[in-house]
């Protein structure tokens, strides 16, 4: 008998599960750790943020599902991962053993990094958590009452960049709702080099697309900029050459900011020789196995990628959804071959696909492969964007509380543009 343990069950830990239950021996056995067995469904957090979702909405406990899928659930946060050891230490005392490791537990948010940054001691909101949308909508309906400036974006090494397009235009379209957009001046502040770089050098024509939209609603834009301090509505924004010296240093006066945080790997698994690099995130090779310890893999957010090139300042490389299943199925294979004495014979496809609401409309795109040049490079726009990402909505939160382990994600988009022949696996 094999002893899997899943570090972590939000949109990488818990189909990690559920594959790996399909992917393993009867008599295998698997345990997720986590600090909360409640699931949230991260890519609606925007619609919290400005009232279109409650919790409950987008929130549910996941430990019935687990069980009934005959999974070990551990609701104790992980203190520090012992690879030597092959032990998990938890913040209660305890440990967990194991054979093989799967480090899914998504980024630490790195608000501390820039001072006055973020909903906990700072003073601008975030989307990353419910908690933090929930937060973001109190500090938006006193926007609501006392119109002024609004800053959104992504600071300097941020590796997530759709989410703050798509809470710039959800809060402008909400804004129009209300009748009080013309009261509220818009900038989105970026460190991408331009608009719509993403951190994967642009897909498609994101640089016109996302432009054109900001013209055509009235939004200003700074790119390649860094963001040095933010006080009680004030940010302190420095705009970078390409040679990395300041161009300019400007004040922004703001009623509600929005930013997104750089990430780094969380405290279980940072500063773990041949485990972690210098950001705390896991490495791994390409059957998402680190090639160090070679029981231990990593799906999600917190594994290691390098970013796409220089740019003036740093951006990050995102993992979409459609990226981490593919890794999540690459992983369950690999680790069903290792249980049955075979080798590691999966590669997840790493290619990039997303659907970004505007509120009324919104953006698609693909990059297959994620890394140009590519074989798939394609944008799109329109209302239809936003019904897709309503319907996923509902078809995922449906899929993890069902338990359904079929990586079903990049069929549902594939479909929805029109595009096909894009497998989540293929052979190494």
């Amino acid at each position: 008998m094999a002893h899997i343990v899943v570090l972590g069950a939000g949109l990488g830990g818990s189909i990690m599960a559920y594959e790996l239950r399909d992917q393993i021996r009867p008599e295998d056995k698997i345990t997720v750790v986590t600090k909360d067995t409640m699931y949230h469904f991260v890519p609606s957090n925007p619609w919290i943020a400005v009232g279109w979702r409650k919790r409950e909405d987008i929130s549910f406990d996941i430990a019935p599902t687990m069980k009934k899928k005959g999974i070990d659930f551990k609701t104790v946060a992980a203190e520090k991962v012992h690879p030597t050891e092959n032990r998990v230490e938890l913040v209660d005392g305890t440990s967990v053993s194991y054979d093989y490791l799967v480090i899914a537990t998504g980024p630490e948010l790195a608000f501390d990094e820039i001072p006055g940054l973020g909903p906990h001691g700072g003073y601008t909101q975030s989307v990353c958590h419910v908690d933090h949308a929930l937060a973001a909508k109190e500090v938006f309906e006193k926007l609501l009452a006392n119109p002024g400036p609004v800053i959104i974006g992504a600071v300097q090494g941020a590796s997530c960049y759709g989410p703050a397009y798509e809470f710039l235009f959800i809060l402008e379209t909400a804004l129009r709702r209300a009748k009080i957009r013309d009261k509220v001046p818009m900038t989105f502040v970026t460190s991408e080099p331009y608009v719509g770089h993403l951190g994967l050098d642009g897909v498609g024509d994101t640089k016109g697309l996302l432009e054109s939209e900001m013209r055509a609603k009235h939004i200003k834009w700074m790119t390649s900029s860094r963001v040095k301090k933010v006080e009680d509505g004030k940010m302190t924004v420095e705009e970078i050459n390409d040679d990395g010296s300041v161009r300019a240093e400007k004040e922004m006066p703001f009623a509600f900011s929005m930013m997104l945080p750089a990430f780094r790997g969380v405290k279980a698994v940072r500063d773990i020789e041949g485990v972690s690099n210098p950001r705390g995130f896991t490495i791994v090779d390409e059957h998402q196995q680190n090639p160090k310890y070679k029981n231990i893999f990593a799906v999600g957010v917190c594994v290691a990628i390098p970013p796409m090139g220089p740019t003036p300042v740093p951006c990050g490389v995102p993992k979409t959804g459609f990226m981490i299943e593919s890794m999540v199925t690459a992983t369950a294979h690999n680790i069903g071959n290792l249980v049955r004495g075979k080798a590691p014979d999966q590669v997840g496809t790493w290619n990039a696909v997303c659907l970004a609401d505007f509120g009324d409309s919104g953006i698609a795109f693909v990059a297959q492969p994620q890394i140009p040049p590519r074989n798939v490079n394609w944008s799109s726009s329109g209302k239809w964007v936003h019904l897709a990402k309503v319907g996923f909505e509902k078809y995922f939160i449906r899929k993890i509380k069902k338990g359904t382990s079929e990586p079903f994600y990049e069929k549902l988009a594939m479909n929805a543009m029109g595009i096909d022949k894009l497998k989540a696996v293929k052979k190494g």
